[in-house]
Order: structure tokens, then C-alpha cells, then sequence
């Protein structure tokens, strides 16, 4: 996999043209871009498409996370939308994630198209040891990452979002080809922000990540081409 292929930069905004405008001057260094909640609630479908159309992949990550028949609709609906890959929270259940697995699968053989890779989300990057406890979660953060990982593995999901510090065991307990994509990936030059559970691009991809995203690094820089490629440069090595 090449270094630009492996790095999502989170297009983190609330207006399509501004969206637009940062996948434009990234896209010669960068082809694969994150829609999130803010966006996509402000702009809706059409986001994707103009950012599809640009030749690029869109991961949208809205976190699916109900009853297993309604995820399943959006998980087709979203399947229309010719999305790379989208998520649910494994925390959902095995049923929930088993049925957003085959409705993605089902609406794509229907279209006649590439199916969409489906992630679960074990643990938000923004928690720590404490927050998880607060939930009432007694098991510790590996642990209960590991444990929803598996449940997403068995439940037909192609892989799991989760911070790089829990990469390489998730790595190692669930083999080669199950993807982990990591947020909290920041360069040593750039600030937490709201992450709690972070390591460095380099870190990251040492773990066992296969894709990283980055956000406010790139998108708040002076120059987002340029910080974009100091980050390839990282994982490259």
C-alpha cells in the first residue's frame, strides 16, 4: 500500500464549498477523505458526491449505533452513495454489526457494484481509563478494545476504528488481513486537541495500522499540502 493511500484526512467542516476546497488542494498528495457527523449534517449526500467525483475515496463516519433494522436500512442507503467505507459502534452488538454487514453486501450484488468495507468503533480516542470506567465498564481499555474487535471480526465486519495504542494487539489476536484504521494520530508538531489515546503517524502504522486519519493538523495548517506531506513522509518510513 502506497504512504498516500494509508493516510484519511478528516474534512472536519460545516460547509460543503469550504470541504470541497480543502479536498481540492489536498488531493494531488491525498485521495482518501473523511465525511463526519458536522458535515454531513450540514450539507447531506451531496457532499460525498462532489467529493467522489473528484476522483476521490470517502470513509463516512457517522457511527451507526441502534436497533439491527435500522442500521441495516442506512447501511444500504449508504451503500448507494458508493462510499469506500463506512462505521458502526461495535458496542451496537453482534447482530447489529451482522446485519449492517449483509445489507452493504446485499445492496451493492443488487446495484452491481463494489461493496463498501464495513468498521466497527470500539472505544473513542477522546476516552481514557476513567471516562470508559464512568460507562460502567469494568474491564480496562485494552481489554475491552480487544473484546469488541473480536465481536466485530465475528460478526463479518472488515475490520475496526480504534486509537493506536490498542493497534498492535488488535494486530496480532486478529491476524494480517482484518483492517484497523486509527484516529489520534498526531505528528510530534501538532497539538492533542481532544484526543486522549494518541501516538504519532510513524507510531501508529509500527503498531499494525493500515490507515490513519488526521484532521485539524492538516486542515488548520498554514500550508495543508505541505504539512500533508511531512505526515506521508512519516509513514513512509
Amino acid at each position: 500500500m502506497k504512504s498516500k493511500d494509508r493516510l484519511i484526512i478528516a474534512l472536519d467542516v460545516d460547509a460543503e464549498d469550504k470541504a470541497v476546497a480543502i479536498a481540492e488542494a489536498l488531493k494531488n498528495d491525498v485521495t482518501f477523505f473523511k465525511i463526519g457527523f458536522e458535515l454531513f449534517s450540514s450539507c447531506g449526500p451531496r457532499v460525498v458526491e462532489r467529493i467522489r467525483a473528484m476522483g476521490c475515496d470517502v470513509f463516512l463516519d457517522l457511527k451507526f449505533h441502534d436497533i439491527p433494522n435500522t442500521v441495516a436500512k442506512a447501511a444500504a442507503a449508504v451503500t448507494r452513495l458508493g462510499v469506500y467505507m463506512f462505521n458502526v459502534h461495535a458496542s451496537g452488538g453482534h447482530e447489529m454489526m451482522k446485519r449492517a454487514a449483509e445489507a452493504a453486501k446485499a445492496e451493492a450484488g443488487r446495484l452491481g457494484m463494489e461493496r463498501p468495507k464495513v468498521l466497527g468503533v470500539t472505544v473513542l480516542t477522546s476516552m481514557d481509563e476513567n471516562g470508559l470506567k464512568k460507562t460502567g465498564v469494568s474491564a480496562n481499555m485494552k481489554t475491552q478494545v480487544l473484546r469488541l474487535a473480536s465481536l466485530a471480526k465475528k460478526a463479518g465486519l472488515d475490520g475496526v476504528v480504534a486509537s493506536p495504542i490498542e493497534a498492535k494487539q488488535i494486530r496480532k489476536k486478529l491476524g494480517r488481513d482484518f483492517l484497523i484504521v486509527t484516529p489520534g494520530a498526531r505528528p510530534l508538531w501538532a497539538a492533542a486537541n481532544d484526543q486522549k489515546r494518541v501516538a504519532t503517524p510513524k507510531e501508529a502504522i509500527k503498531n499494525g495500522a493500515d490507515l490513519i486519519v488526521v484532521g485539524r493538523p492538516v486542515t488548520g495548517a498554514k500550508d495543508p499540502a505541505g504539512a500533508a506531506r511531512e505526515i506521508l513522509k512519516e509513514i513512509a518510513q
